[in-house]
């Protein structure tokens, strides 16, 4: 059983303010952020705990693809049949190279995005990999040629007027 948020959270926004400072500087101290925010420490950090407690936030270290040596991005539509498309989804989304497995409606019934080293990993991981999980009708890979925006915020969380 998973546990989710005890309730939801609708973000003011001094919210909206705390985390659009750590999305700048992860690392940023609830005391550097109560001084730019004119706040009390501990008012930052029960609203840091607040956030992360009803899932309205999550502190992570975002790294760069090519800091790892991963230098071949692509998007891959799966088509499935005769197995429900989340069990097979949730099966590639074990697969290392996978960093992000969506069930999508339209065309396929799940869309995964890919980084690989090179693009000479792309016949192990489509053939020795992807091939062997149970429920694959098609795969369309779509190759990244160019990255034209990177955004890793996870939500837009600025104000609705700005």
């Amino acid at each position: 059983m998973t546990s989710g948020p005890t309730e939801l959270h609708e973000l003011d926004e001094i919210d909206r303010k705390i985390i659009e400072l750590l999305t700048r500087n992860g690392r940023a101290t609830n005391q550097q952020i109560a001084r730019k925010l004119n706040l009390a420490a501990a008012t930052v950090s029960a609203r840091i705990r607040r956030l992360e407690e009803s899932d309205a936030m999550r502190v992570v270290a975002v790294s760069d693809f090519k800091a790892f040596g991963l230098n071949a991005l692509m998007a891959v539509g799966v088509e499935v049949e005769g197995r429900p498309a989340e069990d097979v989804a949730a099966d590639l989304a074990t697969l290392p190279e996978v960093f992000s497995a969506h069930l999508v409606t339209g065309r396929y019934d799940i869309e995964l995005l890919v980084a690989l080293h090179s693009m000479d990993d792309l016949p192990d991981f489509l053939l020795a990999k992807v091939s062997q999980i149970a429920g694959i009708r098609s795969l369309d890979p779509s190759i990244a040629v160019d990255v034209i925006r990177y955004e890793f915020d996870v939500a837009p969380v600025a104000s609705r007027g700005s």
